[in-house]
């Protein structure tokens, strides 16, 4: 039975900059993956994906982003082949094809049970991320027999959708993109809008998510926040990996049918909440305070290096969003409304009565155990690959003062 110090769950950007981190202390290890390296962004994206995050923000342990376009946005191909050239460079012992079954305590350490082996280790990282499975509302399973249906991480291409009108049920940065890609393929579209977080490209001339990680926003920490459960759940911003904004009023001006929540499905028709205009209002009053916190950083320190103060006009709506629509007008409904992470192998006691990992900052309930990868783990920017290096400095100091 092969033994080790450290098995960590996957072979995605987490996993690899938590292998860094740990060569860098000397702690042997080895990094189980069930595909290839990157496996979710070989699998799991759409065929015109792009990172929501400019190239310069592709940051990890020991590496950035050198390439002539820093402003631009990767597509998944291109995010794989780093990735895969990052576990080249830094020597990552990865296991890949190697499926993991169970991971379960014994006396000072871990059971790891693999489709190829059994490891035994004294920590355990799990870094096999947030976006294994779709999260489908209750109302899902009161759409009509004969209703094609599709999760956005199972959708690819409009050409995967039958001809007919197609609803789109999230209004998070999935869902507007794949709103906005469908319409594009000559089908009508009804985009199913809940609570989100309203998002421009660019302020005063420069990348937002630049000003994020300028103004500290990016680094706040998960122990400064005042609710960090809402925090940790909030929808993902409404971005698109290109430089235009794409908004739910961008969308209902090229001809999007915005609605609100997809509250049920009753005698064929589906029933939408009224509280669509309350919403985006919400989501407006939210972006004039983060835009507060920008501007308030750019004079307290001086910067000047960027366009003029401003806002934007509120949410433009149409004056009667549809309360239901027959559903003899839809041939498809595609599900953007979240993710959850996989964890049917997990035989450890640290879940909580919805399934979610008990932990304070990646650090389990479990002495030894250890997560990463998850949205608000540490700091504001953990879900991003920027925020990889320092949640994987930071439990690997942790881990290491547990080895000691």
């Amino acid at each position: 039975m092969p033994r080790t110090t450290t098995v960590v769950i996957g072979a995605g950007h987490c996993g690899l900059a938590i292998s860094r981190c740990l060569a860098e202390r000397s702690i042997d290890h080895v990094v189980l993956e069930r595909g290839e390296v990157a496996n979710s962004w070989r699998t799991q994206r759409w065929d015109s994906f792009r990172l929501l995050t400019p190239n310069w923000m592709t940051r990890l342990p020991g590496f950035s982003y050198a390439g002539d376009d820093p402003g631009g946005y990767q597509t998944a191909p291109e995010l794989v082949r780093l990735i895969g050239e990052y576990a080249k460079t830094t020597g990552a012992p990865v296991r890949a094809n190697t499926t993991v079954e169970s991971v379960s305590p014994q006396e000072n350490g871990f059971l790891v049970r693999t489709d190829q082996d059994v490891w035994e280790a004294r920590t355990v990282v799990i870094a096999s991320g947030a976006h294994n499975l779709p999260r489908l509302p209750p109302v899902a399973e009161a759409l009509p027999d004969g209703l094609f249906a599709l999760s956005a991480l199972d959708y690819r291409a409009p050409g995967q959708l039958p001809d007919g009108g197609v609803l789109v049920v999230g209004a998070s940065s999935s869902g507007i993109q794949i709103a906005h890609e469908v319409h594009r393929s000559g089908r009508p579209v009804t985009l199913a809008v809940g609570e989100h977080v309203r998002m421009p490209r660019t302020y005063r001339g420069r990348d937002i998510l630049w000003w994020m990680d300028a103004s500290g926003v990016f680094d706040e920490r998960y122990d400064e926040v005042p609710d960090l459960v809402r925090a940790r759940n909030l929808p993902s911003m409404q971005l698109t990996g290109s430089a235009a904004t794409l908004d739910l009023a961008t969308l209902s001006r090229l001809g999007v049918r915005l609605a609100g929540k997809l509250a049920g499905v009753r005698d064929g028709r589906a029933q939408f909440s009224g509280s669509l205009p309350n919403v985006c209002a919400l989501a407006d009053l939210k972006l004039g305070r983060l835009l507060d916190t920008f501007d308030a950083w750019a004079a307290d320190t001086g910067f000047t290096d960027c366009g003029p103060v401003a806002r934007f006009p509120a949410t433009t709506l149409p004056e009667k969003p549809p309360l239901t629509v027959d559903l003899g007008e839809i041939r498809s409904v595609v599900w953007a409304t979240g993710f959850r992470p996989d964890l049917s192998w997990l035989d450890v006691p640290v879940l909580d009565r919805k399934g979610r990992i008990t932990h304070d900052g990646g650090v389990t309930t479990w002495p030894g155990l250890y997560l990463i990868g998850m949205p608000f783990l540490r700091r504001r920017r953990s879900s991003l690959i920027d925020g990889a290096a320092a949640d994987a400095r930071d439990l690997t100091a942790h881990l290491a003062g547990h080895l000691a």
